[in-house]
């Protein structure tokens, strides 16, 4: 028997875990046994390499504003590796700060402007005096899929050239509370508010996913028959 494996990137997770974000990772590990896929985890944090090359997913969670400051002066390290795994369609979920520290700025509540590496052409308002917070539910307009989370963020993020929102926003505030979008959609870059994780709370995202990560890895293999038997569930 073939056996199948991937592997994962998790940028700065011992700096950018707030919300559990690693939950995402266990999500995907859940339905990729369901299939006899293992996976393999890399922690990659400050002044370790991202070597792009190596990795068959990424997920960037989100932080308090200390601690995303102190990834933003190492991220720039990094950059140039990350922009070559988007640009040739690495799967990466990047969730709340590591979300907005992908695209050119965000501004914390104070004002402060954190810089990001312009991996993606958006960009982060703050609000001095309020919160998102909230249950959320979305619809990605081009799938019809439905997914729900809860998000908590004081950034209004705006997208850029070559984003579309993960989902309209059915109930919710989303990236910033004008547009009706939540997240973004960027070859195979996923961005959201959502924590919970998203991928726990939304197994057919999770599943969505692993389709990608297991098509790039394992061409010959016609893994969407493989996972079309996997049930999506709601932890």
């Amino acid at each position: 028997m073939t056996d199948y494996n991937f592997k994962i990137a998790h940028l700065y997770g011992d700096l950018m875990n707030t919300y559990g974000d690693y939950g995402n990772i266990l999500a995907l590990r859940y339905y990729a046994k369901q299939v006899g896929v293992t996976v393999d985890v890399d922690l990659v944090s400050l002044d370790t390499d991202f070597k792009d090359n190596q990795y068959d997913f990424a997920l960037f969670g989100g932080g308090q504003d200390y601690e995303e400051q102190i990834v933003s002066y190492d991220l720039p390290k990094k950059a140039d590796a990350i922009k070559r795994y988007i640009e040739n369609g690495g799967p990466f979920l990047g969730v709340c700060g590591g979300f907005q520290l992908l695209g050119h700025y965000f501004l914390l509540a104070d004002g402060t402007r954190v810089e990001g590496i312009g991996a993606l052409d958006h960009y982060t308002l703050n609000q001095p005096t309020s919160r998102f917070t909230g249950n959320i539910r979305i619809q990605d307009e081009v799938s019809g899929e439905i997914y729900r989370g809860f998000e908590n963020h004081q950034g209004r993020t705006f997208l850029g050239a070559g984003e579309r929102p993960l989902g309209k926003t059915l109930e919710g505030h989303g990236n910033n509370g004008e547009d009706g979008g939540e997240g973004l959609v960027y070859k195979n870059v996923y961005g959201t508010y959502f924590h919970g994780p998203i991928f726990t709370r939304n197994g057919n995202l999770a599943l969505k996913v692993l389709t990608i990560i297991l098509n790039r890895k394992y061409p010959t293999v016609d893994w969407q028959a493989k996972l079309a038997s996997v049930p999506a569930e709601s932890f």
